[in-house]
């Protein structure tokens, strides 16, 4: 199922035309069939999912919950949380674990070396 089609199934839900909310989204005409065949905008992709009030990894098919994103993702970093899911979202799960499993090692030595960073600074005051 496409970005689009899920699009369409929330609408016709509604009981809304694809025109109707591209009009209420402030879309210019036609742009979310569109999407039928190319990659839509992460701010579009982000104004559809805000309306229909479901996650933008649910309209992009990574996961066939609706609900939006967690409230774990609505705290510090949340934006870098959107940030990687929308930019993984064409990989296969095992590449963007591969990511995710990366991003996790280089997060844990940006830490040590701020306590590091931390420690110097607080000898040096005393």
């Amino acid at each position: 199922m496409t970005t689009f089609d899920r699009v369409k199934e929330l609408a016709d839900r509604q009981k809304i035309s694809i025109v109707e909310l591209e009009e209420k989204l402030g879309f210019g005409k036609n742009s979310l069939y569109r999407w039928k065949n190319s990659s839509p905008a992460s701010d579009k992709l982000q104004k559809v999912a805000d309306y229909f009030n479901v996650s933008v990894d649910y309209l992009l098919g990574r996961t066939d919950d609706p609900e939006p994103i967690a409230e774990l993702d609505k705290g510090p970093g949340s934006d870098l949380i959107g940030y990687f899911r929308l930019n993984t979202a064409e990989f296969d799960p095992d590449e963007t674990e591969e990511i995710e499993d990366s991003l996790k090692d280089y997060t844990d030595f940006l830490v040590q070396k701020a306590r590091e960073r931390k420690a110097r600074e607080k000898k040096k005051k005393k």
